[in-house]
């Protein structure tokens, strides 16, 4: 829903994969939210893709969706002729490092002969970059409205039981009308269409999975502003363990067009063929 998938994988090293929204079913986990997702933490993309096509295939995806498609064994690695490149509202955030191992991996790839786009090459690029550049806030809403009930009930009962950020959300929600939530959902949708015209042209679209190593301490689990498109748009996605920022474990993010998660896992395979298996070995300057 905000990164909570993607965000620890980048941190810890592993593969992460939220899958297409709708790809997993959710039943039993009280979890209503229209962009939250069940996903994989897993130490391979092979392992990451066993999993969820399992667990897809015994549960089927949420309600009114077909859930994760694909076949039952890994999807080999697809070389992409062309992808996209996203910088999103992360961008200005990111630590110099990151962006700067984030620039090398995407030299490494021109370099092998795989064209990446940008928004300053291809309008249609630009035009998903604006449509994104509020995901946070976009979500915030979304999720406040979706989640006003039970919090109401609970705040009714006893306020001193929420959490300040649970108390902040609820205020948010209450704050909104029926119309101010079709007019955030109507935003989305948007913004998915302007995404899905992408997917004529690119293979799948690569960025940052955070700004950044992992914060110091417990009080943050770390800025999700690379997480949240994903989320609002509502497609697979996928942290490699792949680069390095302050010596720990930094994920280069790939993200797929909505219900083709096997196709995501192609690229993503020979992504990870090309910079190299072994976790931050080749995509560091020098």
């Amino acid at each position: 829903m905000v990164g909570s998938i993607l965000r620890p994988a980048s941190f810890c090293g592993c593969v992460g994969f939220k899958p297409s929204v709708g790809g997993i079913n959710r039943g039993g986990s009280y979890d209503y939210f229209s962009q939250s997702c069940t996903g994989v933490l897993a130490a391979s993309l092979e392992d990451a893709w066993f999993v969820a096509i399992n667990i897809s295939m015994r549960a089927g995806g949420d309600p009114g969706y077909p859930g994760l498609q694909g076949p039952p064994a890994p999807p080999p690695a697809r070389r992409p002729g062309v992808l996209a490149l996203l910088q999103t509202a992360g961008w200005e955030v990111a630590a110099p490092e990151a962006r700067s191992v984030f620039e090398a991996a995407v030299d490494v790839i021109v370099d092998s002969g795989i064209a990446i786009a940008d928004r300053h090459a291809d309008p249609a690029i630009k035009e998903v970059e604006s449509a994104i550049s509020d995901a946070a806030g976009l979500t915030r809403q979304i999720n406040a409205s979706e989640g006003r009930w039970p919090l109401n009930t609970y705040r009714d009962r006893d306020p001193s039981k929420l959490s300040r950020s649970a108390l902040d959300r609820l205020a948010t929600a209450e704050a909104m009308t029926p119309a101010d939530y079709g007019a955030a959902t109507a935003h989305r949708q948007r913004s998915r269409e302007a995404h899905a015209c992408l997917a004529g042209y690119y293979d799948a679209v690569v960025t940052l999975a955070a700004p950044g190593a992992a914060p110091v301490g417990l009080g943050s689990t770390g800025n999700p502003v690379f997480n949240v498109p994903a989320s609002l748009l509502g497609i697979p996605a996928l942290s490699l363990p792949l680069l390095s920022a302050e010596g720990l474990p930094l994920g280069l993010q790939v993200m797929g067009f909505a219900g083709e998660d096997a196709r995501l896992f192609a690229t993503a395979a020979a992504i990870r063929d090309l910079l190299g298996a072994a976790p931050h070995r080749r995509a560091t300057p020098g």
